[in-house]
């Protein structure tokens, strides 16, 4: 599979933990472009893990991303983008600088997302995965409807072998 997005422009990946956002990321896009969550709360505190700095960590992953965005540069989003309003802010903040916005929706079944989550460093478990995987059934509904201007759905055989060409 082969996705053509533009440059510049907004990608929002979305998808529980475990699903394969961040390698299918490392995979596609540049280091520079990729604002990740789990990232900025390592720059807070050296620990991605740390959820304490949530509120800070995504204040940060907000401003990074508005900052490039307002400089037409590239930009992906890399988190979980589950909650309709983490989704809305981010559209948001793309409308603000006139970018177009693609979401990329990682529909992965939750036993893989539970078997990769395992075998991860960095494990956020089972129930977590759960949780996560029922939000993302609301949000493959409701994603059509949400204004953008490109969406794409990646299943398990897709996530591999899916390539991303900003044009």
């Amino acid at each position: 599979m082969r996705l053509v997005v533009p440059d510049p422009c907004l990608v929002i990946l979305c998808g529980p933990a475990g699903c394969g956002k961040s390698t299918f990321a490392r995979r596609n896009f540049s280091e520079t472009a990729v604002v990740s969550s789990d990232r900025c709360r390592a720059l807070i505190t050296d620990d991605e893990r740390d959820l304490r700095v949530s509120q800070d960590a995504f204040a940060l992953f907000h401003q990074i991303i508005d900052f490039r965005l307002r400089y037409g540069r590239f930009t992906v989003a890399d988190s979980t983008a589950l909650h309709p309003d983490a989704r809305r802010e981010l559209r948001h903040i793309a409308r603000r600088w006139h970018r177009p916005v693609a979401a990329i929706v990682f529909d992965i079944p939750e036993d893989t997302c539970r078997a990769w989550d395992a075998r991860r460093e960095r494990q956020v478990g089972a129930a977590v995965i759960h949780r996560q995987w029922r939000m993302l059934q609301e949000a493959l509904e409701r994603i059509p409807g949400e204004g953008y201007d490109q969406v794409a759905v990646l299943r398990e055989p897709d996530v591999a072998n899916a390539r991303v060409d900003v044009a």
